[in-house]
C-alpha cells in the first residue's frame, strides 16, 4: 500500500494536470493516408504508436484513429460528424497533404479547415492542428497560400499547432515507403517522437478543464 501511494504521488508531481482524472481522455486523430497508416499494419499507424508512447508515459487516452486515405479537407469536413462521435474530448486534425497534392485551390482547404474547427468547438471539442507544406511544382504564389492556411487558422481560434506534421520525415528516402511519400514504421517513430510534447500539453489542458 504504501508503495502505491508513493508510485500515485510521484506521478502526480510529475503530471499534475492528470492528478484525479478518472477516465482516460478520449482522442480522435481526423486525417488522411498519413494517419490511416498506408502500407503498414495497423499497429504501425500514428494513432496506435501515438497511444502507445502515451502509455509508456503513463497518460491512457482512448484513441479512434479516423484517417481515410485519398481525404481532402472537404472531405474530412463531410464526415466529421460520424467521424467524431460525442463524448469526445479532443481531435488532432491532420488533413490537407492530398489537397496540397492535387492543387486544389488554397480557399477551399481553408474554408473546410476553418468550418471543422468551428464545428469542433461548438461541440466542446479541443482541437491541435497539424500542418503541411505544398510541394514546390505549384508554385511560390500556391505555396504561400496554402502554408499560411494553419498559423492563421491556430492564430484565429486560439487552438495549438504542430507546423508541419511530416517534420524530418519528409524527403528522407529511408524514412517513406517506395511512393516517396508515405513514411515507413521508422518514419512513424520519428513523427511521434517530435510531436510528442505537442500532444502531451494538449491532452493535460483537456484534463485541466475537465477537472
Amino acid at each position: 500500500m504504501h508503495i502505491a501511494v508513493l508510485m500515485l504521488a510521484v506521478m502526480t508531481m510529475a503530471n499534475p494536470a492528470w492528478a484525479g482524472a478518472t477516465k482516460p481522455v478520449k482522442l480522435v486523430v481526423l486525417g488522411d493516408s498519413l494517419s490511416a497508416g498506408l502500407g503498414l499494419p495497423a499497429q504501425e499507424a500514428f494513432p496506435q504508436k501515438l497511444q502507445k508512447a502515451l502509455r509508456a508515459k503513463g497518460i491512457e487516452v482512448d484513441m479512434t484513429n479516423a484517417g481515410v486515405s485519398g481525404d481532402t479537407t472537404s472531405g474530412g469536413r463531410d464526415r466529421l460528424d460520424w467521424s467524431v462521435p460525442d463524448g469526445t474530448d479532443g481531435v488532432i486534425v491532420e488533413l490537407g497533404a492530398n489537397d496540397a497534392l492535387r492543387g486544389i485551390d488554397p480557399d477551399v482547404a481553408r474554408a473546410a479547415l476553418t468550418d471543422i474547427v468551428q464545428r469542433l468547438k461548438v461541440r466542446k471539442i479541443a482541437v491541435m492542428l497539424c500542418g503541411m507544406l505544398a510541394p514546390p511544382n505549384y508554385g511560390a504564389e500556391y505555396a504561400a497560400r496554402f502554408n499560411s492556411i494553419y498559423p492563421d487558422l491556430a492564430k484565429t481560434f486560439d487552438v495549438p499547432l504542430y507546423p508541419f506534421f511530416l517534420e524530418g520525415v519528409a524527403a528522407e528516402a529511408k524514412l517513406n515507403q517506395a511512393d516517396g511519400i508515405h513514411p515507413t514504421a521508422d518514419g512513424v517513430d520519428i513523427i511521434v517522437g517530435r510531436i510528442m510534447p505537442m500532444v502531451e500539453a494538449f491532452l493535460g489542458t483537456i484534463a485541466e478543464q475537465r477537472r
